[in-house]
């Protein structure tokens, strides 16, 4: 590793302790072996209704992306927009209900339609459920976001069962399962800690829509100070920074979050949320970016 001075050592070794304390406890010391290798993909499996059996499809699930596992989406899944909904009413709400009833099925949290459109709403027992979840969600590569007990998903007139709808209920049912069945209380309790550490050093920034010409101011500083490349991808809300590796794209990704800034990635493109209500000149971004490149140099992966 490099050398560092004393306060930069402990501030890297403080970010090393809120990367190991917000993941599920098998993982805590064993994450560095993860491989983003995927599992083969289940059938559907139908109830005599004729209707997909949703808590009856998985028998297992891959690593977690937050722990570096395989994201369940190799790109963004995002949520219509309203003109979207607009051209075909009817069938958001079928896509709505099918999501809310396969979310019931394999997690038994109340979900409803959203009153943000494009959205459906899923209401956790606790704060942190929310948060942790939509963080982990979104390191799956589907749109996901938290305020307060709330965690809303994306929801379109065209998504379709095969396809969107599963997306959505199996990035639920899989990162619910980490959360109920490999998440003690007592991590939940240190969870919850962390979450209200990072809040006081900084402001929550999940993705949302921004011009262009702020997108592009950021990447430029982030690139200023870093080195990495802004990528070319465009994404709502997201800014994307190309990495050399996997690895590096993986670490960075939950230093972000760790960092209280909302990030995934695709390949090897890591992507950080911009908001422009939460952190309006990008400060808080480029600097958590700032940082965390400079501990992936430290750890010898850039």
């Amino acid at each position: 590793m490099i050398r560092m001075a004393p306060d930069d050592r402990r501030a890297f070794e403080a970010l090393e302790l809120r990367v190991r304390a917000i993941l599920p406890e098998e993982y805590r010391d064993r994450y560095e072996e993860v491989e983003p290798v995927p599992m083969g993909k289940a059938d559907l499996k139908y109830g005599q209704d004729g209707k997909v059996a949703w808590d009856d499809i998985w028998r297992g699930f891959c690593d977690l992306a937050m722990a570096g596992g395989p994201p369940h989406k190799g790109k963004i899944l995002l949520a219509a927009s309203p003109a979207e909904i607009a051209s075909d009413p009817a069938g958001h709400r079928r896509v709505v209900d099918e999501i809310c009833r396969g979310i019931r099925m394999v997690t038994d949290l109340a979900v409803n339609l959203s009153p943000v459109p494009g959205w459906v709403r899923v209401e956790c027992d606790t704060a942190v459920t929310a948060g942790w979840m939509a963080r982990a969600i979104t390191m799956e590569n589907v749109s996901a976001r938290c305020e307060g007990t709330c965690l809303d998903l994306p929801a379109g007139p065209q998504f379709r069962v095969e396809k969107e709808i599963r997306n959505v209920i199996t990035a639920v049912a899989k990162t619910g399962h980490y959360w109920l069945n490999h998440t003690s209380p007592a991590q939940q309790r240190e969870i919850a800690d962390l979450f209200a550490a990072i809040d006081a050093e900084s402001p929550l920034i999940q993705p949302a829509p921004v011009e262009a010409e702020r997108r592009h101011d950021i990447g430029e500083r982030i690139q200023q100070a870093t080195g990495l490349t802004p990528s070319e991808i465009p994404c709502d809300g997201w800014l994307g920074l190309v990495c050399p590796s996997v690895k590096a794209a993986i670490y960075m990704m939950r230093a972000m979050v760790v960092s209280n800034v909302f990030a995934r990635r695709e390949d090897t493109v890591l992507f950080v949320a911009i908001n422009p209500a939460t952190d309006p000149t990008g400060d808080a971004v480029v600097r958590a970016a700032t940082r965390v490149h400079s501990y992936a140099r430290i750890r010898s992966l850039l």
